[in-house]
């Protein structure tokens, strides 16, 4: 095993699959003390000694469940010095025919989530006097896609609030990033969620499925999710950090860019054409 000249104790979101799971596996070969969390999982009985990394239950919505996991790292590590907000999920679906449970439900997972767990984890960091917060963001939180509003909304508010926190913690030795990452091959295109109403006699039905195919063989042709994982690595060992990372594939990365450089019209156009809509 591989092992880092300065290992720290990380907590990742969402840590049994896609990201998460990538990176909770190659910090913990790197020699980190890694903790990641997931719903379906239950704490390690007091008579086990698990080494790391180490799955342990959380709900990023509950906030009695964070606090239990973070006490539990405490317990066990006397400090925090990662966190990987992660823990995510993707809501598909016109915005006509979201309703407003749904559209909640996108974001108490993806936004107030990450608010929840940082409001735990934060106290602890300014008491040491440092730490680092990586938040995953998403390259549909600066290019909205057709027929996933919500979560590119979502994301849009993460990367919102990133900057804020970024600003506000500098002073208490906390360094706080975004990575936006564009289409990976990981369990999003499975786990994705759809609007009830969108699996109706739907108005958008035929632009939707053509949209989502679109979305679907671009995320089955991405690259491996490991390569987010060496990002986070890299990030870690830096003294001072980039306030946002853009990490995926290089047409996505452009289209960034050609954002910035085109017409809203002509950008939209060619959103609209590349999703066959």
């Amino acid at each position: 095993m591989q092992t880092s000249e300065h290992p720290r104790v990380v907590v990742v979101t969402g840590g049994s699959s896609g990201f998460g799971k990538a990176c909770v596996d190659h910090l913990a070969v790197r020699g980190h003390r890694v903790y990641g969390t997931s719903r379906g999982v239950e704490f390690p009985s007091p008579e086990d000694s698990p080494t790391s990394p180490l799955l342990i239950p959380m709900d990023v919505r509950e906030p009695a469940s964070i606090e239990a996991a973070v006490a539990f790292i405490l317990q066990r590590e006397g400090r925090l010095d990662v966190l990987v907000n992660n823990a995510g999920i993707a809501l598909a679906g016109a915005v006509e025919e979201t309703s407003i449970d749904e559209a909640r439900g996108q974001f108490d997972t993806n936004f107030f989530g990450v608010h929840r767990v940082c409001r735990s984890v934060l106290p602890i960091m300014r008491k040491q006097g440092s730490g680092l917060i990586v938040n995953i963001g998403s390259i549909g939180g600066r290019i909205s896609i057709p027929f996933q509003g919500f979560y590119c909304a979502s994301k849009h508010a993460l990367a919102a609030l990133t900057d804020s926190l970024r600003m506000e913690v500098k002073p208490f030795g906390i360094q706080v990033t975004l990575f936006e990452p564009g289409d990976f091959r990981t369990g999003l295109t499975a786990n994705r969620l759809f609007a009830d109403a969108s699996r109706d006699a739907s108005a958008y039905a035929d632009r939707q499925n053509a949209a989502i195919a679109v979305m679907e063989k671009d995320e089955q042709g991405g690259p491996d999710p490991r390569q987010l994982a060496l990002l986070l690595e890299r990030v870690m060992a830096k003294q001072r950090v980039r306030p946002r990372y853009l990490v995926g594939m290089l047409p996505q990365k452009l289209a960034v860019l050609a954002q910035s450089a085109l017409p809203a019209s002509v950008f939209e156009r060619l959103i609209m054409s590349y999703y066959r809509i």
